[in-house]
């Protein structure tokens, strides 16, 4: 909003100056000064005068240097623009992440509770062959301490999901004691995501649209330098009325009026303007490596974010046949603990290798989420450079509802 006032202020020196006023002097000459009739001056005197001038002044844009503040001012609005955009997209990509953060969250409390459940049957089979003799206490203990374990890693998921959705709830606009996301675990595989060309890219992220549209503005900044080293010319004028009495004030003798152009150029300014103009190019060329580091940036977000989601991909299938496996270890660990075979410390640790890969597959699902996500924020987000503001509709009023918003 701020962006688009000042294009309107600099669009505002197309203009011609008006002012009116009015003013009204009393005055009393010193008596001690000789009359001169030359001049009308009488000692002693009192006059007044009732005056209403009116002032015009134009200097016309002869070597653009209003065209070219005005041009700076638009693409300074463009840029803010996509930079509201980028921040929309930033914010949005953060309330994904902790979105599927919370899901993964959740899910990991559902294993941990099957695993709870798992472990009560297990401590109830420990008790049941302790009390019949067939096994020592150690099982039981066992068997107890590997549930009370579970029990403490259930609980202490609660910490995180709670963070997760306080950092949501701030995020749109809502109090952390009135705002929760029912519990529901699912981790799923991200959809396809298309890529496109790497042209494409340039158009779709709005910070690659803010740095073009600020070495834009830059270049204007250089044209308004190099206007300073040409004349400038005004064109004024002036006129009113004016009387000693309110009653002449109207009256056709009491108008004045001057008009006339000036031109002034600045002769010496020991190399003022030439260091502007050094200044400008400067900043110019700052803004032209910001413009293609901020490309190279772009480019290597894409390749990471691609890299990381084929990757975890790769990741989850090998996870998947773990736990597969681990499941499997489980139920014939079981099976000989029961028959007596191998001692309850071979099923514990088949307990907890199935934990640990079902644990590390819900969090490479949530990673790959993630990935994907910071993929899409990494493409622009399905914006485009064809919704950058145009500079007509930079230049124009702000809506209603931008008006509210202001106030």
């Amino acid at each position: 909003m701020q962006a688009r006032a000042l294009v309107r202020e600099a669009r505002s020196q197309y203009f011609p100056t008006v002012s009116v006023g009015g003013s009204y002097t009393r005055s009393q000459t010193s008596s001690n000064v000789g009359s001169t009739a030359n001049t009308g001056t009488l000692a002693g005197k009192q006059t007044q005068v009732f005056s209403f001038p009116a002032d015009v002044s134009w200097e016309p844009d002869l070597w653009g240097r209003v065209r070219n503040t005005v041009h700076a001012s638009q693409y300074t609005a463009q840029l803010t623009a996509a930079d509201l955009e980028n921040e929309r997209l930033t914010e949005q990509a953060i309330l994904a992440e902790y979105f599927f953060e919370i899901r993964g969250q959740d899910a990991l409390q559902k294993i941990l509770n099957d695993t709870v459940e798992a472990d009560k049957k297990a401590l109830e089979i420990a008790k049941g062959r302790f009390d019949d003799g067939v096994d020592d206490q150690i099982s039981v203990v066992e068997a107890q301490s590997t549930l009370e374990s579970a029990q403490s890693d259930a609980m202490n998921i609660g910490i995180a999901r709670a963070q997760y959705e306080h950092a949501i709830a701030t995020l749109i606009g809502k109090s952390a004691s009135t705002f929760s996301i029912p519990v529901q675990p699912r981790t799923c595989a991200p959809p396809p995501i298309p890529i496109g060309l790497p042209s494409q890219l340039l158009e779709r992220r709005p910070d690659i649209a803010a740095a073009e549209r600020n070495m834009a503005a830059s270049n204007a900044q250089i044209r308004i330098a190099y206007a300073a080293f040409y004349p400038a010319l005004t064109l004024s004028a002036s006129g009113g009325v004016e009387s000693s009495a309110v009653k002449h004030i109207l009256v056709w003798p009491s108008r004045f009026w001057s008009v006339g152009p000036s031109i002034s150029e600045t002769v010496y300014d020991g190399g003022l303007r030439r260091a502007a103009v050094n200044q400008y190019i400067a900043a110019y060329n700052a803004n032209l490596a910001a413009y293609r580091q901020s490309v190279l940036t772009a480019f290597q977000q894409v390749e990471d974010s691609l890299a990381a989601v084929r990757i975890f991909s790769q990741q989850i299938q090998r996870r998947q046949e773990a736990v597969a496996s681990s499941q499997t270890f489980l139920q014939l660990e079981l099976g000989r603990y029961e028959t007596g075979i191998d001692p309850y410390i071979d099923v514990v640790t088949a307990q907890t290798t199935l934990l640990a890969n079902r644990q590390s597959l819900a969090t490479l699902q949530v990673q790959q989420m993630t990935a994907s996500v910071q993929l899409i924020e990494s493409l622009g987000g399905g914006w485009d450079r064809s919704q950058l503001p145009t500079p007509a509709q930079v230049t124009g009023k702000p809506m209603r509802s931008e008006t509210a918003i202001q106030h």
